[in-house]
This record gives structure tokens, sequence and C-alpha cells, in this order.
């Protein structure tokens, strides 16, 4: 090679790796969208709507939100996964789109476990088992004595086929050897009004979505599908407690990304949303919620994300679960 060749090699080079160096250092420079895939108003909007104005305050940068339903959940993480891997389109998501959707539908729009950077799980809500305030099951006894003597019988509602509330009433019943009614409903809202009207005999749901009403006694609760009693329900025990070590379902919210982030770039945003979540008001709503800070690290999220996929998998194969 020519010398003068060689010298403006060498000077290219050294400019490409500094000037990707200075894009590194400056990120962010516009604004952020985290991708919610479900409509406003739910555990995930919430969670995201909590820590944009600290990761804002944080980058510099604003922080917005945009919406993007369907398809469980589908919709909006295959937009995510097709957005440049630069930090400035990221996916504030349930566990759904994640480890569960993926093995109901007959495809989805990306690899839930190859096309994503995982930044974080933020939140998590176990489950709780609730029934109408009226009903006359007074523990998870009298309820599983009632459907031994009533196979097949009593309903159970909720959010919709496939949602970790489903998955939970599916392993109490494979846990308890019982079977009931599912009553899949079109989101949350629409099962806890008709079990607070005795329409349903039982309801899972993420504690957080129900507190309210079992603090208002409009539902009362008789165990908790966690590893660990609910600091917002501390007198109630978990189905662990109960003998049954395997009913434990918990709703968690997480911050993913496209494949591909810079490692600078994931630093900030990893730092920047753990700062949301342990602002002294969000940690404070949170937690009076039922909510669990997690605060996970990447690395802890992909062991974690690997789990849980094949725990959901097994269960669905083996109880036929579909998004019917």
């Amino acid at each position: 090679m020519k010398p003068n060749l060689y010298i403006k090699c060498i000077v290219g080079l050294c400019a490409v790796l500094i000037s990707s160096a200075l894009m590194a250092e400056v990120y962010p420079t516009r604004t952020i969208t985290l991708v919610v895939p479900f409509p406003p108003g739910g555990s995930t909007d919430q969670m995201a709507r909590a820590i944009a104005p600290k990761m804002s305050e944080l980058l510099g940068q604003s922080v917005i939100i945009d919406n993007k339903p369907g398809a469980t959940g589908t919709v909006g993480a295959g937009f995510v996964k097709r957005a440049a891997p630069d930090g400035y389109t990221l996916l504030v998501t349930s566990l759904g789109p994640l480890v569960i959707v993926p093995h109901l539908l007959p495809s989805v729009p990306y690899n839930a476990a190859t096309d994503f950077d995982y930044i974080t799980v933020g939140l998590q809500s176990p489950n709780v088992l609730v029934v109408p305030e009226n009903s006359p099951y007074k523990t998870v006894a009298d309820l599983i004595a009632a459907e031994k003597a009533n196979p097949g019988k009593l309903s159970f509602g909720s959010s919709g086929s496939g949602s970790s509330d489903h998955l939970a009433t599916e392993i109490f019943w494979q846990q308890t050897g019982t079977s009931g009614i599912h009553v899949p409903y079109k989101g949350g809202g629409p099962a806890i009004t008709d079990a607070i009207g005795g329409q349903l005999d039982a309801l899972f749901a993420n504690v957080n979505s129900v507190i309210q009403f079992i603090r208002a006694g409009k539902l009362r609760v008789l165990a908790v599908a966690g590893t660990k009693r609910s600091p917002v329900l501390p007198n109630v025990p978990t189905f662990g407690e109960l003998g049954y070590k395997e009913v434990v379902a918990y709703g968690w919210q997480a911050v993913v990304a496209p494949k591909g982030l810079q490692p600078d770039v994931k630093a900030k945003i990893y730092k920047s949303v753990i700062a949301g979540l342990n602002d002294p008001q969000n940690r404070k709503n949170f937690t009076e919620l039922g909510y669990e800070i997690v605060a996970s690290t990447p690395e802890q999220f992909v062991k974690y994300q690997a789990q849980e996929d094949m725990r959901w998998k097994k269960l669905i194969e083996s109880r036929n679960i579909t998004a019917n």
C-alpha cells in the first residue's frame, strides 16, 4: 500500500471512530418515544407515564408516550422491533407480548427472545383470588370443596384468554385437581365489575387492579398467588402457605428496545428508567397500589424472560390454552 493511501486509511478510520464516540456521547439529541402496546389507563400505561418525567429530566430530552394497541400487544411490539436500535424508540410492555402471546398465536411479528435488548423488569404484581363479598366461600378450602362437589360449574372470570389471570386460573385448577368455567372478558374492568355484582363465582386479578375494591368491602380476597405475602394484604396467605406452592402468577411490566443498542446508550436508558422507578413519589404510588418495584438489571431480565417463557409455554401446551 502506498504511504499516502495508508495514511488516508488511518485518518479515515480514526474519523469514523471519533464520530461514533461523539454520537454515543451526545445521546440523546431528540425526543424519545415510549411505545405502549395497549390502550391508555392500564398497568403498563401507568408505569410508562410515571417514569417518563424522570427519564426526561435525566436524559435532557422530551419523553413521550405512544399507545399502539392491537392483537394482544403484538402490534406495538412489532413496531418497536422494526425501529432503529438508536435508543429513541422503546417498548414499555407487560409480560404478555414477551412470554405468553408468542405461544398462543400461530405467528407474531417478532422473536421475543432475539429481537429485543432487555432493559429492566420495572414492576410486578401478584395475582390474587377474589370472590364477591356476599359469596358463601370464605376460604380457598371452601371454594375447592364447592368445585369438587360441582365439577366444571363454577365460573372464573379473566381479562381475556391467555392473560396472566387466565393462566393463574389454569394453574389453580391444575394444582387443586378441580375444574370450572372460564369466562374471558375484553379487559380486566368488565370482569371485575361482574365479580363485584355476583355474576362470577371467582376471579384471579392483579392485586393492583382490585385492591381498592377489597379495601371498600366489595370483593373478598382468599389468597395471593405470589412467592410471599403482598405488603398491601399482609393478613392474606399465599397459595404456598395453603399447600399449593405452584400456584404462582405475577403480572409484570418491563422496558425493552430494538436489538442492537450501543452499550453506552443502553446504560443511559437503564439509569433513567431506574431513576423513574425509584422516584420517591412513584415508589409511594406504586407500593400503595400493590406493585412491587423490581428494577432488575438487563442481565437479570434476560434470565427471567427465559424462565418465564419456558414456564408459560409449558402450561399453555399442557392445558391446550388458546387465544380464542
